[in-house]
């Protein structure tokens, strides 16, 4: 059997081989292989792009007619008030014009074993998620006549979290180094220095307090445990993946955020390159669509071929344009050809774009190489 895979090793690329390999029965026939890998190399073939084909034109048209069927939706987690996520075309939107802010930033986070098989997954979950003072209070008691702040623990959600009170103490005492701090059963006590007295103060520092940071991963602000497949992990609202890769119990290899800038900061423009695909793709698949995924690919290499992610705007790869035509035909068409004037910059007309705007003929197959021959005359 492997014999005759090897006959076939120039004719179609090594990956399709690997992955005809893991698919195929181990019991199959030589004779059936043969018939499946000759109609491999047919339909190869077939998918190969023409020299000269002007494969960015096919790229925009393939991305973009499927585009206009998309619809405005949000996907919801039931049971988690703040777990959206952006979906459909508002979400095409952010990753190809390269928003550094999208509207629902998210991580799915794979587990180790034990904890992919669910071993203590919830206090796992709850360990992650950033947690702030004001979670672990069940009340907020303000004296003016004596100065002071009486902050009541709910001590079951303490203990559910993991959280203790040498860790509460350090937290407060990192921020408020003016506020003297004691414990009376379930109770912390802040009281104000003489020096520090003010009417409105205390009520300042209230709100303060509330927000002091106690533990798990900052910018994690919601957690969901979710089974997928036969294993469970954990997708959160809000990211941190630098912070989360430093986890023990994270599979660091699977590990990833929707936040591609996040995603080119931590592993590399390489590793944004594939979450643009990646993203780009789960959308078109969630509506229903069918876009080619090379065409998706072009899209990811050309935002990211400087090195740095830079959207499909005119503050993008449409800056980057050589032609003066090209760039203004692109929003604010006066602002190029005045800027392009002053200097003298002189436009060849060798792409697409300038072409059409001229009413001139196309010169498409720009990759073919150009033959230059001597003609004897007679």
């Amino acid at each position: 059997m492997n014999k005759l895979f090897k006959k076939y090793e120039g004719k179609i690329p090594l990956k399709v081989i690997n992955d005809l390999k893991e698919k195929l029965p181990k019991n199959i026939s030589e004779a059936k292989l043969k018939k499946i890998l000759e109609e491999t190399v047919i339909q190869y073939n077939k998918m190969l792009i023409q020299p000269g084909e002007s494969v960015g034109l096919v790229a925009a048209e393939s991305i973009g007619e499927p585009g206009t069927q998309m619809t405005l939706n949000t996907f919801h987690f039931a049971g988690v008030a703040e777990m959206n996520i952006t979906m459909g075309l508002p979400r095409i939107i952010e990753i190809l014009d390269g928003k550094k802010a999208i509207q629902t930033p998210m991580t799915e986070i794979y587990l180790k074993n034990p904890y992919s098989q669910g071993k203590n997954i919830k206090k796992l979950a709850l360990s992650i998620k950033e947690t702030k003072l004001n979670e672990i209070i069940s009340e907020f008691i303000v004296s003016i006549a004596e100065s002071k702040i009486e902050l009541i623990l709910d001590e079951k959600k303490m203990e559910s979290i993991g959280i203790n009170y040498p860790l509460i103490q350090k937290s407060i005492k990192s921020n408020f180094k003016e506020l003297s701090l004691s414990k009376k059963g379930s109770t912390i006590i802040l009281k104000l220095n003489e020096k520090e007295k003010e009417f409105n103060q205390l009520f300042k520092i209230k709100e303060k307090i509330k927000k002091i940071y106690i533990q798990g991963v900052k910018g994690i602000i919601q957690i969901l445990p979710i089974k997928k497949g036969n294993e469970f992990l954990i997708i959160t609202a809000g990211t941190n993946l630098k912070k989360v890769l430093e986890l023990d119990f994270v599979d660091k290899t699977r590990t990833t955020s929707n936040n591609i800038f996040e995603i080119a900061s931590v592993l590399g423009i390489e590793a944004a390159r594939q979450a643009i695909i990646n993203e780009v793709f789960k959308v078109i698949q969630n509506q229903g669509l069918n876009v080619d995924i090379r065409h998706l690919m072009l899209v990811a290499d050309t935002m990211c071929a400087s090195g740095f992610i830079k959207g499909v705007t005119r503050y993008g790869i449409v800056k980057e344009k050589a032609s003066v035509l090209a760039r203004a035909s692109f929003e604010t068409p006066i602002k190029h050809i005045f800027n392009a004037s002053l200097i003298g910059e002189v436009d060849n007309l060798n792409s697409v774009v300038e072409n059409v705007m001229l009413n001139q003929p196309v010169p498409v197959g720009t990759g073919l190489p150009g033959l230059v021959t001597k003609v004897k005359r007679s």
